[in-house]
């Protein structure tokens, strides 16, 4: 199969790698916008006029995710299983996160914590939303403890829609996938004509990213499912490099061109490029999950607590500051929920066992 090509260990790969850098990029798209709320200074918009950093990344994320979580549910024991270890993978570093973001940031951004509502906190945890404390970081363009966080519930919601479609065994007919990869496409057009694109802060907004990183994670679940047709080569790496560059200029085109010929750059690097030394340092400490949710409010207080700070200096900051707290969530919480195994207790063997993570789009 073209993941294990040259005979190495399917294992060893550089998803590592992919998902520290998707990390990196969305703190680095992030920052010029959270300082003054203008986006037009990120570096990939005012290059093709489409998608961000951050989008790229996000997109990478869930490209990742649908590939490596396609190939856990076909090697699960059971739905319930399935479901279990998806939850463990997701929650746990989730609920800590934002509690930490409600006790410690809140208060360090101006929220008021008395006004806060813990039942609607209790809410949010559990359908895995952003916290929420009144008057945090109210004076800066984005007003949000922790913005990043709105891709979690994306991410979980792809999770379950896996589920089903693997109830419907279309996952063993890939003529059936095909199908349901054909109907996401059409959705994601027709949310150009009648959704607001890019603005995931309201109702459609949300239904409209929802569409869009569906349709990316499978795409990502393809890729997996049609891995023993699929030629990982340095020629198909140049050609799909070439034949994306043109299309990243239009905005209906982007997301999709990227979904696919991105896809195949990206399990190229992954699976035909010999494994880099920070992919083969993730695999023992993966700080990546971490560093995503950590990042977003990092930066927001840098830039509420350092007037006239740079973009610049917020993304190196914020880099230096979230990922040893990264770390600090994968050896205290993401680590030991790896290593448990819902129904039997502690795993025969470590954290290696699981497939590698994707990051919020976390795959185990």
């Amino acid at each position: 199969m073209a993941e294990t090509a040259g005979g190495r260990d399917p294992r060893a790969n550089n998803f590592g790698s992919l998902r520290l850098l998707f990390a990196g990029l969305v703190i680095l798209a992030h920052a010029p916008e959270l300082v003054d709320g203008n986006r037009s200074r990120e570096l990939l918009t005012q290059a093709f006029g489409t998608l961000s950093l951050g989008e790229i990344a996000v997109d990478g994320f869930f490209l990742v995710s649908g590939y490596l979580i396609t190939a856990s549910y076909r090697a699960k024991r059971s739905f319930a299983d399935y479901l279990a270890r998806r939850a463990l993978r997701i929650y746990p570093a989730f609920v800590v996160a934002s509690l930490l973001c409600i006790a410690v940031v809140a208060p360090l951004g101006g929220g008021d914590l008395a006004a806060a509502s813990p039942m609607e906190t209790l809410l949010r945890l559990s359908l895995l939303l952003m916290p929420v404390v009144p008057g945090a970081f109210a004076e800066l363009p984005y007003p949000l403890l922790n913005g990043a966080m709105w891709t979690i519930p994306c991410e979980f919601g792809c999770y379950l829609l896996l589920g089903l479609v693997g109830t419907a065994r279309a996952l063993r007919r890939r003529g059936r996938y095909l199908g349901l990869l054909a109907g996401l496409g059409t959705l994601l057009a027709l949310r150009w004509l009648f959704l607001p694109v890019g603005h995931p802060g309201d109702a459609l907004g949300s239904l409209s990213e929802m569409i869009r990183l569906t349709f990316v994670f499978c795409c990502g679940g393809a890729f997996r499912l049609f891995a023993d047709r699929i030629t990982y080569t340095g020629r198909g790496a140049a050609l799909a490099a070439l034949l994306l560059l043109p299309l990243m200029f239009s905005r209906p085109l982007a997301e999709p061109a990227f979904a696919i010929l991105g896809g195949y750059l990206i399990f190229w690097f992954a699976f035909a490029v010999r494994p880099t030394a920070l992919s083969r340092v993730t695999a023992q400490a993966d700080p990546s999950y971490g560093l995503y949710l950590y990042a977003w409010p990092v930066q927001n207080l840098l830039v509420a607590r350092v007037p006239g700070i740079s973009p610049w200096s917020v993304a190196v900051l914020t880099l230096a500051a979230a990922i040893p707290l990264g770390l600090l969530s994968w050896y205290l919480i993401e680590r030991p929920m790896l290593q448990f195994r819902p129904g039997t207790g502690a795993a025969p063997d470590s954290a290696r066992c699981e497939v590698p993570s994707a990051n919020p789009a976390l795959s185990a």
